[in-house]
């Protein structure tokens, strides 16, 4: 990957409908070359796919829950069971196994506490825990989906 490369990773993932002519005058290529960088971008699994970003707010998710579990299972039985209920459920967005003291967390989009609470009570009637902790977000302070570049070059390539 080259700085051309970067520079059109960089604009795609703020506009990833701009339109191939004002890109390729962006990046300093014809508009041949210029799509035929972002097809081998594709190729190469750079760029994953495209999607549109939906405003939370509109479809009414205000709320974000982040849940930590912590376990005393540490089964493959258990922990099939588990992340298998946790990714059936539609309001989790975001899921990680961890290290630390923490086992889990996800993050988790709702319409309400009301609404989290009848999440909750879903997720404790699929799984046993050892012990759930959800912290609630008060303020949105950073949220991006555009990744840093600064360190393909150390990449580990495939």
């Amino acid at each position: 990957m080259n700085e051309i490369d970067k520079k059109i990773l960089s604009i795609l993932q703020v506009n990833a409908d701009i339109p191939i002519a004002e890109l390729s005058k962006k990046v300093g290529l014809s508009a041949t070359p210029c799509w035929a960088r972002i097809n081998k971008l594709y190729k190469q699994g750079y760029i994953k796919k495209k999607v549109a970003i939906v405003d939370r707010f509109k479809i009414n998710l205000p709320v974000v829950a982040f849940v930590q579990v912590r376990t005393s299972q540490h089964s493959m039985t258990w922990s099939k069971q588990f992340i298998k209920a946790v990714k059936e459920m539609e309001e989790v967005v975001e899921f990680y196994r961890l290290s630390g003291t923490i086992d889990y967390i996800f993050k988790v989009l709702v319409p309400s506490i009301e609404k989290y609470n009848e999440f909750y009570k879903k997720l404790t009637d699929k799984v046993d825990f050892s012990e759930v902790t959800s912290s609630f977000s008060m303020e949105e302070i950073k949220y991006t989906n555009s990744l840093t570049l600064n360190y393909t070059d150390e990449a580990i390539k495939p």
